[in-house]
């Protein structure tokens, strides 16, 4: 009865969100294909369309990143929405599956700003918008991209704070915020990302003490120059968001 209920027309219709697939089913019913016939030729068609989902489901975010942004010069040209997948527009880098792993759009004389889509990056490794005119908040839906290695947003007119969520790139070996106009505390969730190599927080407006545990140890003040910060933190005598 439950393997009946699968191959049922109506629910392989129900779960499905494909029109294709869809029209699949109605084709193989209507010509009373056997059952188990039916499940393995949908099991083999989604197998080969997954792919092409993903990088569709990748391609939308990144076209609703060049809706919030102003490209005067054309460099997003290229990120034509009705292409199979963005892996062919330029400043976008993908892997052997098709999935994209990094986005250059560094020194691009784009502004605007970044929205939520870009947490639909799951495998993105490097995130390069430095140098632009890109305002806003940054997004807290960049802690969702759990692989990402390198993330550089220095030199722009991000505002706002550093998102606590930054705390799950457990990845993450270079992180540069400097030269924006970001405010408030450094996050102290951050000092649980073992592997930060580089992390610069220069020319901002940030205000309380500096972290010293986990990475933050090892990092230089040049760092943390040209804010309002009050120097490295002074456990049980000093809160620290001091001064904010």
């Amino acid at each position: 009865m439950f393997i009946r209920t699968l191959l049922s027309p109506s629910y392989i219709l129900c779960k499905t969100k494909s029109s294709f697939v869809k029209l699949l089913v109605c084709l193989c019913f209507s010509l009373m294909a056997p059952p188990l016939f039916l499940l393995s030729l949908l099991l083999s068609f989604l197998f080969f369309l997954s792919p092409t989902l993903s990088t569709n489901s990748e391609g939308n975010a990144l076209h609703a990143l060049r809706s919030r942004l102003s490209d005067p010069t054309n460099v997003l040209q290229s990120w034509d929405p009705t292409l199979v997948n963005p892996c062919t527009w330029f400043h976008v880098t993908c892997d052997s599956n098709n999935h994209v792993i990094r986005l250059d759009l560094g020194n691009s004389n784009i502004s605007g700003s970044l929205g939520p889509e870009l947490g639909q990056l799951q495998h993105l490794q490097y995130l390069e918008l430095y140098k632009n005119e890109i305002g806003s908040k940054i997004p807290k839906e960049l802690g969702n991209l759990k692989n990402l290695v390198s993330m550089d947003l220095y030199g722009n007119r991000f505002e706002g704070g550093i998102p606590k969520s930054f705390a799950k790139l457990k990845s993450l070996r270079f992180l540069r915020l400097n030269n924006n106009k970001l405010s408030g505390s450094i996050p102290r969730e951050l000092t649980a990302l073992s592997n930060l190599k580089v992390f610069d927080v220069s020319n901002n407006d940030l205000c309380g003490t500096i972290p010293v545990d986990g990475p933050f140890g090892s990092f230089t003040m040049e760092s943390f120059e040209n804010n309002r910060l009050n120097g490295p933190e002074l456990k049980g005598l000093v809160p620290y968001d001091f001064g904010c």
